[in-house]
């Protein structure tokens, strides 16, 4: 047996987990910039704001309908989400992170030891809600693709109050009954336009295709596969790490610009800065890259000429998570595609190829002890800044703009609320009397 459990709207939820007054009440959360919705209230939704809309296009129905308009806060999600997972790998055997806000349990043949799974799912949503104050649906099913239908069944359906347990044949029919078939993981647009030119509406005239017709018109093995989990036949398991997480094949740290940049020791402190981000987020999961991509974007909607992204992969000669290495890659690289007298937009680094930290191969010229030293540095930066405050000790590439107001890369944030639970100039303080909470930013 699978659950999958997920926040529900999930950046809106955090931000109502510290203002209760927000309950209730119409709530979106914009992307980087403030330019698009990327989260929604129940609120929200109810009054036709679609998800990924530009938020000049609903500024009258926001004026209208006196709708919450917050930046997003980043730094406060990715915490929430921390203490989320936390939680699940603390009550289940195996955990299989697949989002921020989702995450798939195995409980096979945990039966016996938590009882009925109905309840057991009944249990985390309620501790979730209770430790967190996010609120949550749990789909439990006997494969993962159920799970995740399960889940969003329960979502859709007050009366089942956040939890489904497929159960028995006849729960498996009639959830499948409810789901519409370009809504099924794993269906993408092209595929659901396919089924319906086929008749094919529903989750449940999917599941009873043969696996035959199911390679012909659904990628194959991918798409037969993919049936019979709806069938109830698992042919997916989780891969969770020694810690009951899931390690990432690949991190990324890409920002749209507030403005469009034309120096490049301003792009350059950028892309130390996205570099700097995700080599902190290498070295927590305890991994090394191999391959080192780094881009930058032209405006398409300006009047600078296609193509619109430059981009450079760069394989080290071995593996490394030391920040110092990395930002001397990425600077080789952005000096390879940079080109003056052009306005940016965006930048971004990705590293691939990740491999286990200490069982890279080394380089035969390389010092064994430079390279413990170098490790250990690490190891003291990621100390200093847990202690003090993101971004307290770093490279000077990167700490380029750190006094000024805000750097001149930084994107728009302007309805930002403070990082309650990240930042130690926004931690709420609590009055003597202990009536009022507020940050003290």
């Amino acid at each position: 047996m699978f659950a999958l459990v997920d926040g529900n709207n999930f950046y809106v939820s955090c931000e109502r987990a510290f203002q209760p007054q927000l309950e209730g009440l119409p709530v979106v959360v914009l992307s980087n910039n403030d330019g698009c919705v990327v989260s929604r209230s129940a609120e929200a939704k109810a009054l036709g704001i679609p998800m990924g809309e530009p938020f000049f296009r609903i500024r009258p129905l926001v004026a209208q309908h006196g709708v919450r308009v917050l930046s997003s806060n980043y730094a406060l999600y990715g915490d929430m989400s921390r203490r989320l997972m936390g939680y699940l790998a603390d009550v289940a055997p195996e955990v299989e992170i697949y989002s921020i806000d989702e995450a798939f349990l195995n409980l096979t043949g945990m039966e016996r030891w938590l009882g009925g799974l109905e309840a057991y799912g009944r249990r985390i949503r309620r501790e979730i809600r209770q430790w967190t104050h996010i609120p949550t649906c749990v789909g439990v099913a006997p494969t993962r693709t159920l799970a995740k239908l399960a889940n969003r069944v329960a979502k859709k359906t007050p009366d089942l109050e956040g939890v489904l347990y497929l159960d028995s044949e006849e729960k498996r029919q009639w959830a499948l009954e409810q789901v519409a078939v370009e809504d099924v993981w794993g269906i993408g647009h092209q595929y659901a336009a396919r089924l319906h030119a086929h008749g094919v509406t529903t989750a449940a005239q999917l599941a009873r295709v043969s696996e035959a017709w199911a390679r012909k018109h659904l990628g194959g093995v991918v798409g037969a596969r993919l049936v019979r989990e709806l069938q109830g036949v698992a042919c997916h398991s989780l891969a969770p790490s020694e810690d009951g997480t899931l390690s990432r094949q690949s991190i990324a740290c890409t920002r749209t610009f507030g403005q469009t940049l034309t120096a490049y020791p301003e792009v350059l402190s950028a892309v130390a800065t996205f570099t700097t981000r995700a080599a902190e987020k290498l070295r927590r999961q305890q991994s090394a890259v191999q391959l080192l991509t780094v881009f930058i974007s032209k405006n398409r909607f300006g009047v600078e000429p296609p193509p619109y992204t430059a981009s450079v992969t760069l394989s080290l000669p071995v593996a490394t998570s030391d920040t110092a290495e990395l930002i001397r890659y990425a600077r080789a690289g952005l000096r390879q595609i940079w080109r003056p007298d052009t306005a940016y937009k965006k930048a971004g680094v990705v590293f691939d190829g990740l491999e286990a930290a200490g069982q890279q191969q080394l380089s035969l010229f390389e010092p064994t002890a430079q390279t413990r030293q170098r490790s250990k540095l690490m190891v003291d930066l990621d100390q200093l800044n847990a202690r003090y405050g993101a971004g307290s000790v770093g490279f000077a590439v990167a700490q380029r703009y750190k006094y000024s107001k805000a750097p001149s890369w930084a994107g728009r944030k302007e309805m930002r609320t403070p990082a309650y639970t990240t930042n130690l100039e926004e931690l709420w303080r609590i009055n003597m009397d202990g009536t009022l909470l507020k940050s003290r930013g």
